[in-house]
């Protein structure tokens, strides 16, 4: 693969909306949320392309829908047992 046909590791957040095919809008409400994975550069944020890709295999291999806010809910609870006990 070339350069110029290899994906990128992290999109915009437009650029992610628009791979996603929803409103830029609510994707940003989704990472302010922390119900969509992003990393914060200052005031910018950028999403893995591995993100959105790891998305797409879970929801094809569950045939199931894949809830994305009960996945950051969980990391979140597990988080909180893994502070408890340290």
């Amino acid at each position: 693969m070339s350069e110029t046909t290899s994906k990128p590791l992290f999109y915009t957040v437009r650029e992610a909306a628009k791979v996603l095919r929803v409103d830029a809008a609510t994707l940003y409400r989704a990472i302010r949320e922390d119900a969509f994975p992003a990393v914060k550069i200052h005031t910018r944020y950028i999403v893995p392309t591995k993100a959105i890709e790891a998305m797409a295999s879970g929801a094809t291999e569950t045939g199931a829908v894949l809830n994305v806010a009960a996945m950051v809910q969980q990391r979140r609870i597990e988080q909180e047992l893994a502070q408890r006990w340290r």
